[in-house]
């Protein structure tokens, strides 16, 4: 028994020696190893949205007869006092696939500027297309130069002179 109790003994005393090497030992201090450099992130430029479609006007013709395509039949600068006077406006749009709100004009004046009509139209414009604007006076017109300003959102795009004689 006596056997055992020393055995008991020398494993306590070693047990108690190695908790006191545990701890005395020194605390290590810890190392300071720098922070990683920032990695520089490149700007990412935003995507700007889609332009919005634009129409323009791409031709003005007058005439004193229109086809089923709303285009003039036969151009001409030069009418009769009785006829009614067409001006077919081509316009055109950025995006032949998206629509465009405009707003379509005609003025038609005589020789000193005096306004013989002022007529507009609001349109939703697609891809290529005409819009059509007409004249006619039953006394027939006086005889002179005329002109037709031909105008897209307020604007005058283009102008066409003609002649009644």
């Amino acid at each position: 028994m006596m056997i055992r109790n020393r055995m008991h003994y020398v494993l306590a005393a070693a047990l108690v020696a190695s908790i006191g090497l545990v701890g005395c030992k020194k605390k290590e201090e810890p190392v300071a190893t720098p922070a990683p450099a920032p990695t520089p992130v490149e700007p990412v430029a935003p995507t700007p949205p889609p332009a919005a479609a634009t129409a323009s006007v791409t031709a003005v013709d007058l005439g004193s007869a229109v086809g089923a395509d709303k285009k003039v039949t036969t151009a001409t600068t030069t009418f009769k006092p009785k006829d009614t006077i067409y001006v077919a406006i081509s316009t055109s749009t950025s995006d032949a696939a998206a629509t465009v709100p405009a707003k379509l004009g005609a003025k038609w004046t005589f020789q000193d500027g005096q306004t013989v009509k002022d007529d507009s139209a609001d349109a939703q414009l697609m891809g290529a297309g005409v819009t059509n604007f007409s004249i006619n006076s039953p006394k027939g017109f006086p005889t002179g130069k005329y002109k037709v300003d031909v105008s897209l959102d307020g604007n005058v795009v283009q102008s066409k002179e003609f002649e009644v004689k």
